[in-house]
């Protein structure tokens, strides 16, 4: 289900090419990605736990769904089909902003993304593909704030990157 694939960009996300996924996150080459974030009426953000299985960050907790988008593809509809592949679901997705991390993972790997961070909302009940999730919670802002900062190791290193920023968003409006 995973691209093999990703799209390798500059500073400002102008295409250079492409690169097999497995081979850039090794080399730490900057590529294009998004990440979503759910919420529901009561504006709590549904988390997924990565599958255990997973080649990276297995068994962690992190944002609705996150993915590559595959060459020649649109952004939007890439991260509306990997959102249904993962959580089981459509819902309107808006993007709201882009940024660029770069995280070092256990296992050797580098994520070094041009992220394209979007919003969307959802009331129902997951149905999770089990090779990609293994558990889908909604939890309260101020419950998960605090979660993060007394259990870092519990999630993602690009979420507790991406999550503050998501915050500010929040509070700030678009």
């Amino acid at each position: 289900m995973t691209n093999s694939f990703v799209i390798l960009v500059d500073q400002n996300d102008s295409e250079k090419g492409i690169m097999e996924k497995m081979e850039a996150h090794q080399k730490g080459e900057l590529h294009r990605a998004f990440s979503i974030f759910i919420f529901n009426s009561a504006d709590e953000l549904l988390l997924q736990k990565r599958a255990s299985s997973k080649y990276h960050s297995g068994g962690l907790w992190t944002n609705t769904c996150c993915s590559h988008p595959a060459p020649g593809a649109s952004i939007t509809e890439e991260a509306e089909k990997r959102l249904f592949e993962e959580m089981g679901f459509s819902t309107n997705l808006q993007k709201i902003f882009s940024f660029i991390y770069k995280a070092e993972l256990n296992n050797g790997l580098t994520e070094y993304e041009y992220d394209h961070v979007f919003i969307g909302t959802f009331d129902g009940i997951p149905d999770i593909n089990p090779n990609e999730v293994e558990d889908w919670k909604f939890v309260k802002l101020e419950d998960l704030k605090q979660d993060i900062q007394e259990y870092p190791e519990r999630y993602t290193k690009w979420f507790l990157i991406c999550f503050p920023k998501i915050e500010q968003y929040l509070n700030h409006g678009s």
